[in-house]
């Protein structure tokens, strides 16, 4: 509303549902975080450090504390700003987003969930109620890098990584760059390319190639398309080592 993008109405306050905070393990080894569920506490908090380390990595580094004490996770998927960086983390760790509508209450994979810049399934009735991030096997690492021009600025470009490693061999791969398309864009062109080998350092700088190939990013008054694009490649390569790094630690 800062920036005129929306002009609703009305506004109704959230701040008073406790339903909707909070962050609890679920059954299966996964987590369950409420979507007003302060992105402060998101970073800080035990459970997502151990579960999904990523997660709470992405969501330190988002603007500066006072934003990070007043916004939501819930807010920050909803927003779909494709600068963003918690977005792209869910869609690498495979989360899926419930929502509560008129008809009921529905689960969207957040792949599925960003339609485009400022734009997802949600509909007019609907709130997004909870993130739900899924287990993951062991020998699984991961890590999120991104660069801007100042600490606290919108990233030029960012990359969410996830690999799982049997037998020094790559069984699981998962790749999303941020603030280089409308929305998380996931390269599974990459993905595949690293199935099946040792992520060495050659593997991962052709497979950050192969992402950055397929980018056509906007050009702005921070970066021009092609400065964004060879950026998209480091920040995936550095993103892929520090994940296959932690996955063998």
């Amino acid at each position: 509303m800062a920036l005129r993008f929306a002009q609703p109405a009305h506004l109704v306050d959230l701040n008073r549902v406790p339903e909707l905070v909070g962050i609890r393990e679920l059954a299966d080894g996964g987590l369950s975080i409420g979507a007003m569920t302060r992105t402060a506490d998101v970073a800080a908090d035990a459970l997502v450090s151990g579960y999904a380390p990523v997660l709470a990595e992405a969501a330190g580094m988002i603007g500066h504390a006072a934003i990070r004490n007043r916004g939501t996770i819930g807010g920050s998927v909803a927003h779909a700003d494709p600068a963003a960086e918690l977005p792209a983390v869910l869609v690498a760790l495979d989360a899926t987003l419930r929502i509560r509508g008129r008809a009921g209450q529905r689960d969207v994979r957040a792949d599925e969930f960003f339609q485009g810049y400022f734009t997802t399934v949600l509909g007019e009735s609907d709130i997004l109620t909870d993130i739900v991030v899924p287990p993951s096997p062991v020998s699984t690492g991961s890590a999120f890098v991104e660069e801007a021009r100042r600490v606290s600025d919108f990233a030029m470009a960012g990359a969410a990584a996830v690999v799982t490693l049997e037998a020094g061999r790559c069984t699981h791969a998962r790749l999303v760059l941020m603030a280089v398309s409308d929305r998380p864009y996931r390269s599974q062109d990459t993905e595949a390319a690293l199935l099946g080998s040792a992520l060495t350092d050659d593997d991962i700088e052709r497979a950050a190639g192969i992402a950055a190939a397929e980018l056509t990013p906007n050009e702005d008054i921070h970066a021009s398309a092609d400065y964004r694009r060879a950026l998209a490649a480091v920040v995936a390569g550095r993103a892929l080592q520090l994940a296959r790094d932690r996955a063998t630690a």
